[in-house]
């Protein structure tokens, strides 16, 4: 049976199995982009404290005081595989009314990218579980994290489940979101790769990387702040939330307010947000004026 968790809770188990990857030491050039694994000093000064992402002024700084290499830690390696006998690939013709884009492997993979990973895509269109297996497999010989995007209320989910349970120790859990379905998660393979699934509709596959997926990629390049930021605005519209479930609304923030998107449920929110609203489990509704607490999703370099 599915456990029902806290969305903290999958969390926390999320984080029990990404753990930072072994530093080492890298040329100045290389070293750009990557995690500084170690602090840096110029006698008894901290010049550059470690978990900082390098970026050109630090390979300067070094350079100027002699170092030819840095303590990093490297970017995670992180294969997306989106999997559906209805995917079509972007470019292509529709088969029928069946058939959508494949959308997911190519948000994900970049979105991968922008928390700090190095990201493969991979579009799947398995027939049969020894096909999924068999992409699998071949994909853990590169892979640091694998992230699965599939149809999680259907026969799909069900046998990509137990393919990975032929793999590896594997917990199927569906997390107090709204509109979240179920996910997978364990360590897969000789070297216990890490393994997440998360739904097929693309803007909960999104939201639920940006929720448990980023955090886990940052705890692996040994960031010094694996989540967000989340600050205090006011609320320019009334919203309401189903009890019992945690909700994240898009919005988009402008001068210490925010206003909640239309089309909630479509790509074009996660375009224009900039924000999401988090409503917890015992709140039910917002009205305008509010001081909300707001997930900010702009890019941060740290």
């Amino acid at each position: 049976m599915d456990q029902q968790v806290s969305v903290e809770e999958f969390l926390e188990q999320l984080l029990a199995i990404a753990h930072p990857l072994a530093p080492f030491e890298m040329p100045l050039l290389d070293a750009h982009g990557a995690s500084l694994a170690n602090d840096i000093y110029v006698g008894d000064r901290v010049v550059m404290p470690v978990g900082s992402r390098i970026r050109s002024t630090h390979i300067g700084l070094a350079a100027s005081i002699g170092l030819n290499h840095l303590p990093t830690r490297p970017h995670p390696r992180v294969v997306v595989i989106s999997a559906g006998d209805d995917l079509v690939e972007p470019g292509a013709p529709l088969g029928d009314l069946e058939d959508e884009y494949e959308t997911n492997s190519w948000m994900l993979t970049t979105a991968v990218k922008e928390a700090g990973a190095t990201a493969y895509r991979v579009h799947s269109i398995p027939e049969s579980r020894e096909q999924i297996k068999r992409i699998v497999e071949d994909q853990l010989v590169r892979a640091d994290l694998i992230v699965i995007s599939g149809e999680s209320k259907d026969e799909s989910f069900e046998m990509i489940s137990e393919v990975l349970r032929e793999l590896g120790e594997i917990t199927t859990v569906h997390p107090a979101m709204g509109n979240s379905g179920r996910f997978n998660f364990g360590l897969i393979g000789p070297d216990l790769t890490p393994v997440v699934t998360l739904p097929g509709e693309p803007v909960n596959a999104y939201l639920a990387l940006e929720l448990f997926i980023r955090p886990m990629i940052r705890t692996m390049l040994g960031a010094p702040n694996i989540f967000r930021n989340r600050i205090k605005v006011e609320l320019l519209d009334g919203v309401t939330s189903p009890a019992g479930e945690r909700s994240f609304i898009r919005v988009k923030v402008e001068s210490a307010k925010a206003r909640v998107l239309a089309k909630q449920e479509s790509l074009e929110s996660l375009v224009e947000a900039n924000g999401l609203l988090l409503m917890n489990e015992s709140t039910t509704s917002y009205k305008a004026g509010d001081l909300v607490d707001v997930m900010i999703l702009e890019r941060s370099n740290n």
